[in-house]
């Protein structure tokens, strides 16, 4: 059972490599500023790298996740739910990829496990409501501000460096080369650390020990490796739905979101608040499109935000219902 979990796990961190990872190159694409091969090649290497430094120097969000739900004492009866979980993150993962809707597998992880939890011990009892409060507090703080300050710092540049754009546009481009790759770093930082603190909980729940969370350094470098090789497979539907469907970026609008996206995520990150990497680069592109020639595209908009909103509720009876078939046979 543990073999199988563990690498159900890492076909989801696949699945989340080359699914939520395009989320940090679409703005860079959009605007022209990198070739898709290029900036997938350097979202691999940031998320790497990313996923290596969070393992070492902050690890709250592995713990998060870790503690969000207690499966009971029936060790097989846990594992089996846990097991239930992850059945559920791939099948709502592989549905929002056939759509090419830029969906989060990690609040699909969350809910998923949390569905099946409660599934597991037909009991409320089964999820610690501090930290899925946590879940709840960090969706709004990666969302809306992202939007807000990428509108505001996009409004900012058209005001001071309108006369000059099309002198300096070569300086935003570098600029969103790097930002690029700050977004990438904590894509890697973020969702790599979801992933580890999944498969510490089911390796604890096997060994049958309540022990305090510890993350072994080679289980987040094969998070990370794996999680790499998930992005360099690349997503392209998802980049064409953000960077051409929803919204067209220039490289100072890219620069915006980039920013934006970015300040959000490390804050989150420091403070262990397991987030969407995929809703804040969104509702940053958002912010900025709205201020450019061609607009946002409203419609797209709301085709993604209704499948935000149905994540947590689908991937919740999704676990709920693979848990208690598990349960029942």
């Amino acid at each position: 059972m543990l073999i199988s979990f563990a690498l159900l796990v890492f076909a989801v961190v696949l699945v989340n490599g080359f699914t939520d990872a395009p989320n940090a190159v679409a703005g860079c694409i959009s605007s022209r500023t990198m070739t898709p091969r290029g900036a997938i090649l350097l979202a691999g290497v940031c998320n790497f790298l990313g996923s290596l430094v969070a393992s070492v120097f902050f690890s709250g969000v592995a713990e998060t996740v870790y503690l969000i739900v207690d499966f009971g004492d029936d060790q097989g009866l846990a594992l089996s739910s846990l097991f239930a979980g992850m059945c559920a993150v791939v099948v709502w993962a592989l549905i929002a990829f056939l759509f090419g809707i830029p969906t989060s597998e990690s609040h699909a992880l969350i809910s998923g496990i949390v569905g099946a939890a409660i599934g597991g011990r037909m009991s409320a009892e089964a999820v610690r409501l501090s930290y899925l409060a946590l879940v709840f507090a960090g969706l709004v703080i990666s969302t809306v501000p992202a939007y807000f300050i990428a509108k505001r710092i996009y409004a900012l540049m058209l005001h001071l460096f309108s006369p000059i754009r099309g002198r300096i546009t070569k300086y935003f481009q570098r600029a969103q080369i790097f930002g690029t790759a700050s977004s990438a770093f904590l894509h890697g930082a973020q969702d790599s650390q979801k992933f580890v603190g999944v498969l510490v909980l089911g390796m604890t729940l096997y060994a049958g020990g309540e022990e305090s969370f510890r993350a072994p350094i080679g289980l987040s470098l094969a998070c990370a490796a794996v999680m790499t090789a998930g992005t360099l497979i690349g997503g392209k539907r998802i980049i064409k739905k953000l960077g051409e469907d929803m919204v067209r970026l220039d490289a100072a609008a890219g620069v915006a979101t980039d920013v934006a996206s970015s300040a959000v995520l490390l804050i989150c990150t420091l403070l262990g608040i397991p987030v969407s990497t995929t809703h804040s680069k969104a509702c940053a592109m958002m912010g900025a499109g709205s201020l450019t020639e061609k607009g946002l595209d409203r419609g797209v908009a709301r085709q993604m935000i209704w499948a935000w909103v149905l994540t947590f509720p689908c991937s919740a009876m999704l676990g709920f219902f693979f848990s208690w078939l598990m349960r029942r046979f």
